[in-house]
């Protein structure tokens, strides 16, 4: 079975790079190339790693691998199926009926994500239960483009699961969806691949006796050290698949435009049926994060040209030539193009929303031609800015950018009301070791408090309201005594018991 597997992963690798090929595009085979040979580092790795956290890494990677490699086929058949299946011919008839406008991309962030737990009350509270640990991380997706968060380790006395890192997906369209899945794997589970008979022999040799455990683990070093020595009394183990972490799916959910907002929102999560019942956590339901989203028409500079301002505005006169440049909900006006590439404030800035309305006129009462009106709505009056173009070619081209505007504005919808800050993915921070959990003794709290000699000398309040002084050998200098872990009264009277304090004068029994 598992040798059939392997064979049909092959043949889809092989389908894959064929067909990358047969598209000619180098970017994409390069793209294709990468996540391959990523892929294959991912299994070496697993199959080579001792160490705990390096299972989990790799484990990790390798998940996300397949998911890219599984998005990029999907993509490769869609952009073969656009090859074969011929395109509609248009009739001049209804070319008219068909706009190829299309709306601006946009860059889309993920950040502050945040998935809380419900424990219960026993786990944590009283601290009884279920004490395993979880490594969770989250996989983003939009179209093509995949990212993962950093792995966070979770026990019962975390209450949230926290991501620090941001997700951003840099040019998608208005119709974007961000698909959001969590994954989970049990820490406590023994992961190591390469060291599996030796600890199965460890295992076995303390739970038997010591003659039989001495024989058995001789054996399974035997077969581990040399499998194919052929002894007769060794206990050969069969040679298993690339095993190691095995990351489950517990929740997952979609974003979209509606849900873009500039500050954290909850949203609903779907959980999983789960396969494993040991990487289970208690989710609540829901997931927080920040979904923000820039529009390039927000960002990006739309048209530049010199306009000719027919009325005064503010400190500008009348008939003032402008360096004008349309860009986000603002057309700005500066004296000069030299003043722009400076930085320098704008001299007038003109106002353009979704509320605005603007005509082209072929003149104006003044006797020039080429006019664009931009009218707004300023409370109950109407405020009305009217600049003249050069050429009509120029006024053409300035009617199309303020159209092309008005049409980004109406598919990104409140995104375009102010301009959202998007967060900037940090650099990846090396993973962290995975802790070893300290044994539990089953002490109550105040046996295992730390005493700080410090805090004694401290002056405390009497009864009558005043503040009564330490005693006079807690203020000498001299070597302050270390601290030490009180647990339980038998190690107070064996510290008491090994410290020699003066005696009264005489035989020291008490009078």
């Amino acid at each position: 079975m598992d040798e059939t597997l392997r064979i049909m992963e092959d043949l889809n690798l092989l389908y894959i790079r064929q067909m990358a090929l047969s598209l000619q595009d180098s970017e994409f085979q390069e793209k294709i190339d990468r996540e391959l040979r990523v892929r294959d580092g991912a299994c070496r790795l697993l199959a080579a790693c001792t160490q705990k956290e390096q299972a989990l890494e790799a484990a990790k990677s390798l998940l996300v691998c397949n998911a890219r490699i599984t998005s990029c086929m999907s993509q490769v058949q869609r952009m073969k199926e656009r090859q074969v299946i011929p395109r509609r011919v248009r009739r001049s008839s209804d070319a008219a009926l068909l706009d190829d406008r299309l709306p601006c991309k946009g860059t889309v962030s993920v950040s502050d994500l945040r998935i809380p737990l419900m424990w219960k009350d026993t786990d944590y509270f009283q601290n009884k239960g279920d004490g395993h640990r979880y490594a969770v991380f989250g996989l983003m997706q939009v179209g093509c483009d995949i990212y993962d968060t950093e792995m966070v380790i979770v026990d019962r006395t975390v209450t949230d699961i926290c991501f620090e890192s941001a997700v951003v997906f840099a040019s998608v369209g208005p119709e974007f969806e961000v698909k959001l899945e969590i994954y989970s794997c049990c820490v406590d589970d023994d992961f190591s691949v390469s060291s599996g008979p030796r600890s199965l022999a460890s295992k076995l040799s303390s739970s038997l006796g010591r003659s039989t455990g001495k024989r058995v683990r001789a054996g399974l070093n035997a077969a581990g050290d040399s499998p194919s020595n052929g002894a007769a009394n060794a206990i050969l183990l069969p040679a298993s698949p690339v095993g190691g972490p095995k990351y489950q799916l517990l929740a997952q959910t979609s974003l979209t435009l509606t849900d873009v907002h500039s500050g954290v929102r909850t949203h609903g999560l779907n959980l999983v049926e789960r396969e494993d019942p040991s990487a289970w956590l208690p989710l609540y339901g829901s997931v927080c994060c920040r979904l923000a989203a820039q529009p390039h028409c927000m960002t990006h500079t739309l048209i530049t040209s010199y306009l000719n301002l027919q009325q005064r505005v503010g400190q500008l006169p009348g008939r003032s030539r402008l360096w004008c440049i349309l860009r986000g909900t603002n057309l700005l006006c500066y004296r000069s193009q030299g003043e722009a590439e400076a930085g320098r404030a704008a001299a007038a800035i003109i106002s353009v929303n979704k509320d605005t309305r603007i005509r082209a006129t072929g003149a104006d009462t003044n006797g020039g031609g080429n006019c664009i009106s931009i009218s707004n709505r300023l409370g109950a009056d109407e405020v009305t800015h009217r600049l003249a173009a050069d050429s009509q070619q120029q006024m053409h081209r300035w009617m199309e950018a303020f159209w092309q505007l008005f049409y980004d504005m109406s598919a990104w919808r409140h995104c375009c009301n102010e301009l959202m800050k998007v967060e900037r993915p940090c650099p990846r921070r090396r993973p962290v070791p995975v802790p070893v959990p300290a044994p539990r003794t089953g002490a109550a709290l105040y046996r295992e408090t730390v005493i700080d000699p410090q805090e004694d000398t401290a002056p405390t309040p009497d009864a009558a309201g005043g503040q009564r002084e330490p005693p006079a050998a807690a203020l000498e200098p001299g070597p302050r005594p270390e601290r030490r872990l009180v647990s339980g009264h038998g190690r107070c009277r064996d510290w008491v018991q090994s410290q020699s304090f003066p005696l009264p004068p005489g035989d020291g029994r008490p009078v």
